[in-house]
């Protein structure tokens, strides 16, 4: 906790660590009441070191030190001596053994860092720096070990003792305890440390690798949970497969362990061989699980996996570099997840992420390059834009070198860098060096914040022929940045004529003879301001911009109504045509604000009406095409941020669009209706996806017929996806039924934590006034546990993070709950505190009477004297003077 300040860790004082660790002995007895831990560590002085002499600092914090010996010999108490988190010996040999005993509390530990209980299992999270909380420890990314793990435990209440690599022994003692060792043959970082200890069921598989070698793969739950496993199995052998055949990249050990567990602060940890999961990403079943939770599962359990050479035979040297590993990996799991569904809807839904929660991370007090400068607390920086936006960047380096270029960069980048902790520059380095490809200015993405601003206009000369793009980039001061150097942005265009897409010649460059018809470009966009002409130009084009995506910038064209409907039905970029569909409900969202009314252009109706007619569309990206801008999204282009009256119009449209499709979206909705067994498969979940889109629009309309849609599928639906949007129809409404809907939920699935925690998430997500009082109102209930991160996320993180219109409450009531929340759990859990407090952060987009309320919370927290630095670091950059757009 904090007595003054925290201090600042910045990039610049980067220095190599005085000593290395070349191998790790630990041995645990897991106690009920202690756990003891004895360390013997391999250590020399690091001979790349400036000083030679200097005394060796060990990290180590809520440990209780019971003996400490060099090359077997005990110190005494004053031959070390300790300084906040450093245990210093000031005279050590150039090479020696350090044994150390500690003593630690794992039950006491509600922060769920280092090792710790969940529901009765002893696990550990040791990324960013909960290893020290383990042993003392050079715990840092850069100091790479050889593990073997001995672990001692009750065999009764312990059967399984798991830690990382490959199981060396396993025996029975006479003293009812049972012991196992385990040895990791590849060198890693104390984060990468994982323990699991409990009585567990499991779920064997196996999966032969490219080279024939045969892997264990083994996914450990609680008893009750073991018919829910059977995609995560499946998951992890299609990442396995898909790796070696995308990357080249083979399984290095014996056995491939997953554990679930549910305390847990994330979404899954991928320490090396023994991946520790948050339930919510491992266990999925129909009946429990909703069509996004199973994508998620298949995404998480690719990512942690793909982390095995993008994290951990190839880690970061330092945690400014984390984007090194996250986002090369968010990137891999993306392309993963793509192929194994839409590539369209998946680019779709990453793209929406990014222009709410990363544009406005950009946007705010805590933006912060990809590759930070300095941080106070590590843990603030597991962020959108370490980990989406650095995939983006990693997009655009695979867009300009093209998938062979960029396959032979990362294979250069894994063999010259296997068994080493490195950085951001040694991956683009590798790119470089590999394709020719000069990426200098392209590294600006990585030392510089903010969201890029291109600005785009077309002139089309019907003499010449020509059609001409003028781009102006720009990006917004941040905080310590402002002023930014031009990027390296690759803008993908095509030419959309009355027929289609029109063939490119760009002049004073070569046609594009990899492509067949000629009829997309990427544009190398490096100045200020440039110029691109294209010859040859039969007709006045519309430009279709940013295909895919291209770039994670804000674009700025003057489309006109008619421009966006041709690319809305004809363009044959998906994510452009999806992207026309926002541009044009945008227009319909800002007229319903400037007259406080819906009343729609018949163009936009009728387009509408012919793609839900227009059954050879993918059904799940007519589902996004119609529904209409983000509130979240909205709050990102509309300043100052009216929340009441953006949340009032997109309403109203939204209802006026229902009334003028009532028929076309009743008969959509039977059309998707299917008895079908379910499955995760694309087509399904697109199905699902249209019908329950078809459903909500109706459920505005507040006709007893369409009511009894909603109850006749909550009633009747065997599966989560299915029931869930049903119930989440009638929570929104002021039917009679939902109060006995919500009832009958929590009865059947009262024993399923992950599907209360789903039960939480609608109450508190419900739009209608009193939401504030429900949830606190289930603050109380039996199901809810301030000490288990996915109950805080499913219900306060919910409310404050996804209701606005109730968050937002003019009275400023949820302004104070959320700041009461965050101080509470400030003092059990800093890590979920800290992420909590991400709405309030966000004081200044709002109107100045929101603004007041918000910024009092933001000082009524930081006047506590025993502020953890997670939540000091939030707030006080949340407070302090800044210039963003």
């Amino acid at each position: 906790m904090r007595d003054a300040q925290p201090s600042t860790i910045f990039l610049s004082d980067y220095r190599v660590p005085d000593f290395l660790i070349d191998s790790t002995h630990l041995q645990f007895e897991l106690g009920e009441d202690s756990t003891s831990v004895c360390s013997v560590l391999a250590m020399r002085r690091n001979p790349d070191a400036a000083e030679q002499g200097a005394p060796l600092k060990l990290h180590g914090t809520e440990l209780e030190l019971i003996s400490l010996a060099i090359d077997g010999r005990q110190l005494s108490d004053a031959e070390w001596s300790q300084s906040g988190e450093e245990l210093i010996i000031d005279n050590v040999p150039s090479s020696f053994s350090l044994s150390c005993e500690t003593r630690l509390r794992p039950q006491e530990n509600t922060s769920l860092e280092g090792l710790y209980k969940s529901s009765g299992m002893f696990c550990t999270q040791c990324e960013a720096e909960g290893f020290r909380k383990i042993t003392y420890y050079l715990d840092r990314p850069d100091v790479m070990s050889v593990f073997t793990v001995e672990i001692i435990a009750d065999k009764e209440r312990y059967p399984v003792l798991l830690s990382n690599g490959n199981l060396m022994s396993s025996e029975e003692q006479a003293s009812g305890k049972s012991k196992t060792v385990w040895h990791d043959p590849f060198p890693k970082p104390a984060y990468l440390f994982a323990l699991v200890a409990g009585k567990l069921a499991v779920v064997d598989d196996q999966f032969v690798t490219m080279n024939g070698r045969c892997v264990d793969l083994k996914i450990y739950v609680e008893e009750k949970d073991l018919d829910k496993c059977d995609h995560a199995m499946l998951s992890l052998k299609n990442a396995m497969r898909w790796d070696e055949e995308v990357y080249g990249r083979e399984y290095d050990l014996d056995i491939f362990n997953i554990v679930a567990v549910d305390d847990f602060n994330m979404g899954a940890m991928e320490n090396k061989s023994l991946n520790i999961f948050n339930t919510s990403c491992v266990l999925a079943k129909p009946e429990t699980t909703t069509d996004a939770g199973f994508q998620r599962v298949e995404g998480v359990v690719a990512h942690e996996y793909f982390h095995n050479w993008s994290g951990n035979r190839v880690t970061c040297r330092d945690w400014f570099q984390l984007s090194l590993k996250e986002g090369f990996t968010v990137f891999r799991d993306a392309a993963f997840s793509s192929d194994m569904g839409s590539p369209t809807v998946k680019r779709v839904e990453d793209v929406t992420l990014l222009r709410t929660a990363q544009f406005a991370e950009d946007a705010g007090p805590m933006a912060h390059p990809i590759r930070p400068d300095s941080f106070i607390e590590i843990s603030n920086f597991y962020t959108v834009t370490i980990y989406e936006k650095g995939a983006e960047v990693v997009r655009m380096i695979h867009t300009l070198l093209g998938p062979e270029l960029f396959r032979k960069g990362s294979d250069l980048y894994f063999d010259r860098h296997d068994g080493q902790a490195v950085t951001c520059e040694d991956f683009v380095l590798a790119m470089e060096d590999a394709s020719g490809i000069d990426l200098q200015q392209f590294r600006n993405w990585y030392s510089q914040a903010g969201t890029p601003q291109l600005m785009v206009s077309g002139v089309y000369d019907e003499q010449t022929k020509t059609y001409t793009l003028s781009v102006k980039q720009s990006c917004p001061a941040t905080p310590g940045q402002p002023q930014k150097a031009p990027y390296h942005i690759p803008l993908a265009v095509a030419l959309i004529g009355e027929a289609g897409q029109l063939p490119l010649n760009l002049d004073g460059v070569e046609a594009d003879i990899e492509t067949a018809d000629n009829t997309e470009r990427v544009l190398n966009v490096s100045l200020a301001e440039q110029d691109f002409v294209f010859k040859d130009v039969e007709e006045e084009p519309v430009p279709s911009l940013l295909r895919g995506f291209s770039a994670p910038v804000k674009l700025v064209f003057d489309y006109s109504r008619a421009q966006l409907l041709r690319l809305m039905r004809n363009d044959s970029d998906g994510f452009c045509r999806w992207d026309a569909s926002q541009h044009l409900g945008l227009l319909e969202i800002k007229s319903a604000i400037a007259t406080q009314a819906a009343l729609l252009e018949p163009e936009y109706i009728d387009v509408c009406r012919d793609i839900l007619a227009d059954t050879s569309l993918d059904a799940a990206m007519v589902a996004l095409m119609l529904q209409l801008p983000s509130e979240a999204y909205l709050a990102e282009i509309i300043h100052p941020v009216d929340v009441h009256g953006i949340h009032l119009a997109r309403e109203s449209v939204r209802k006026a669009l229902a009334n003028a499709l009532k028929d076309e979206l009743m008969a959509c909705y039977s059309r998707c209706q299917s008895n079908e067994e379910y499955a995760a498969t694309a087509e399904q979940i697109a199905r699902r996806s249209l019908k329950n889109t078809a459903l909500s629009f109706l459920m505005l309309l507040q006709e007893d017929r369409f009511t009894q849609l909603a109850v006749s599928q909550f009633d009747t639906s065997s599966n989560m996806t299915d029931r869930l949007a049903a119930l989440s129809c009638l929570v929104n409404s002021d039917a009679e039924y939902k109060a006995e809907a919500l009832q009958l939920f929590y009865q059947q699935w009262q024993h399923e934590p992950l599907v209360i925690n789903q039960w939480f998430q609608v109450q508190a997500m419900c739009h209608l006034p009193g939401t504030l009082k429900t949830v606190k109102e289930l603050m109380s209930h039996p199901a809810f546990d301030i000490r288990n991160p996915n109950k805080v996320r499913a219900l306060i993180g919910a409310f404050c993070g996804q209701n606005g219109v109730n968050f937002h409450s003019e009275d400023g009531a949820a302004y104070r709950f959320l700041a009461d929340q965050v101080l509470l759990l400030n003092r059990s859990n800093p890590q979920i505190a800290s992420r909590l407090l991400v709405p309030l952060t966000k004081w200044r987009k709002y109107l100045p009477a929101a603004q007041k309320l918000m910024y009092a919370e933001l000082e009524r927290i930081l006047s506590e004297p025993e502020l953890s630095s997670d939540v000091y670091e939030v707030v006080s950059k949340s407070l302090q003077d800044y210039e963003a757009a």
